[in-house]
């Protein structure tokens, strides 16, 4: 006897429930409305989805929680409308490899979390350190509690609470975070761009603030500084001119589809979670290129300044130096790069800004830099022409010292392979923070080398005053005394006595990174 099969027939199958969510998933994908999309294009931005799609690996993505959202029924319980959550989130691929890909929706509420569900964002969060996968935030709008209008519907206030941000904490120690600012960030949106290890912000379309314009202005404090209008009051107030200056933001882009490359880019270099180690990439870049121009790089007038990026373009692999934080702490240039296809950290002393001069800015930048390497496990190369801590009056109303033992420290506490190379100066405890002298010193010094506890130049007129006031001639005195000095400066004088390690023809340079970079991946466990 032949029994129907439970599958079969009309009665078995769940094609209502199927049509119900395909209408579900349609009206979720018209986010706030043809209208606020439409605003929303009007402004230059994409709008989430978009967003999502030019981000991720094409036809990678796929959400998580699409249909939620705030529903409203009839009397008979039927649904009428749907108002889908300002937050959408999902696992994709981006250069291959698995992410968790976010974006605030602002066509919906302003992005205000308020008008979604806290659950998806918390979930969003979990999902990246359990799984460990990477995450990236697209941000635009608070992504907090909305407006006081809220308050009034609600009936009562409460004291501030920010559901799973542990899970956004537990994050910045276990996996990769990108944060991408692609509108007017308030609140926690604001502070959810910070919390991440990489951040970007698109000129003239993203500002960040504590809070907005409208409410510092309510709040007395006056906003708008001679603009025109609110939109200009924002850029005003917290426009990326502000925030990647100031060190609150990464990187500055003219696009979102340029914040969408760097981040792409900036992944390229991390592991996908911390204990991984990184990927070397393909490399047809000789290991033993020797660049000529690197033997007049340096100016034998020591007032002269050359640069430092050129430099790095000649020493690591072709096209692959990544610079991060440019407009911020300029006195030390941070990257990502690679030598031999390894990927390596790279800090480098910038002569045409303060001479090299380590600021407090510039300390901290190096600090953070640091201590993102030895999460990551990404060994670091050192550039070296630095005259010392900034001094003067201003200097010290900055901290700077406080901040610049800060950045020695994270140097002597990193635990992945370090390898230095003095192109020029380094006096001063400055000076002795190219690496820690402590380990096994890997450094190399070009002969161009000039070092010491201070200055020659900035000490003469003091440790020789009485000879110089007793002279016939004090500027001949002090001209042959100059002179003497000048002999025992020399970096060969170091040498001899191993107080360091190797003096090198610069032209060399590039071939003895790349066998750093190799020794120092042996040492980390690359396969």
């Amino acid at each position: 006897m032949n029994l129907p099969s439970p599958w079969e027939g009309e009665h078995m199958t769940w094609a209502k429930e199927l049509e119900e969510l395909r209408a579900r998933e349609a009206l979720a994908e018209q986010m706030g409305g043809a209208d606020k999309v439409a605003r929303q294009h009007g402004r230059g931005k994409m709008d989430a989805r978009a967003r999502l799609a030019a981000l991720c690996d094409e036809g990678s993505f796929r959400e998580i929680g699409k249909i939620a959202g705030s529903a409203k029924y009839d009397a008979n319980g039927d649904l009428q409308s749907v108002t889908p959550a300002p937050f959408l989130f999902g696992k994709a691929t981006i250069n291959g490899r698995p992410v968790v890909a976010t974006a605030d929706d602002f066509t919906i509420r302003g992005g205000a979390a308020d008008a979604g569900i806290a659950r998806k964002m918390v979930q969003a969060e979990m999902m990246a350190h359990q799984l460990k996968l990477p995450i990236i935030r697209m941000i635009d709008g608070t992504g907090g509690g909305g407006s006081v209008k809220t308050l009034e519907q609600i009936g009562a206030t409460y004291i501030p609470a920010v559901p799973g941000w542990g899970d956004v904490v537990t994050n910045l120690d276990t996996v990769p975070v990108v944060a991408l600012a692609l509108g007017p960030t308030a609140g926690l949106g604001a502070a959810r761009t910070v919390a991440s290890h990489y951040s970007i912000m698109v000129k003239g379309l993203s500002q960040i603030f504590a809070a907005g314009p409208a409410v510092v202005d309510g709040l007395g404090a006056a906003y708008k500084g001679g603009a025109a209008n609110h939109e200009e009051a924002k850029e005003t107030l917290g426009g990326s001119a502000i925030h990647t200056r100031n060190g609150v933001v990464d990187d500055e882009v003219a696009s979102e589809a340029e914040a969408f490359a760097r981040a792409r880019h900036f992944l390229s270099f991390m592991p996908e979670y911390v204990g991984q180690p990184a990927r070397r990439a393909a490399c047809d870049d000789p290991a033993d290129r020797r660049e000529e121009a690197l033997l007049s790089l340096v100016p034998r007038d020591a007032k002269q300044v050359y640069s430092m990026r050129r430099c790095m373009e000649m020493l690591f692999d072709t096209g692959t130096v990544f610079e991060i934080g440019k407009h911020w702490g300029r006195a030390a240039i941070t990257a990502f790069a690679r030598l031999d296809g390894w990927p390596v950290c790279v800090i480098a002393s910038d002569p045409s800004y303060l001479g090299g001069s380590w600021e407090a800015k510039t300390s901290e930048k190096v600090e953070r830099f640091v201590r993102l390497a030895d999460q990551f496990r990404l060994p670091v190369v050192h550039l070296v022409d630095n005259p010392g801590f900034m001094i003067g009056r201003e200097a010290e109303m900055a901290g700077t010292i406080r901040y610049g033992v800060n950045a020695m420290n994270a140097i002597y506490r990193a635990t992945v392979p370090l390898a230095s190379v003095v192109l020029r100066r380094a006096y001063g405890i400055a000076g002795s923070a190219m690496s820690n002298a402590e380990r096994y010193q890997y450094r190399y010094c070009w002969p161009s080398g000039d070092w010491g506890s201070l200055p020659i130049a900035g000490g003469l007129e003091v440790a020789y005053k009485a000879e110089l006031e007793a002279a016939d001639d004090p500027a001949a005195l002090l001209e042959e005394i100059r002179e003497r000095l000048a002999k025992v400066t020399s970096p060969f004088r170091s040498a001899e006595r191993y107080n360091v390690e190797d003096i090198i023809d610069p032209r060399d340079t590039r071939p003895l990174l790349c066998e750093f970079a190799g020794l120092a991946w042996r040492r980390l466990g690359a396969d």
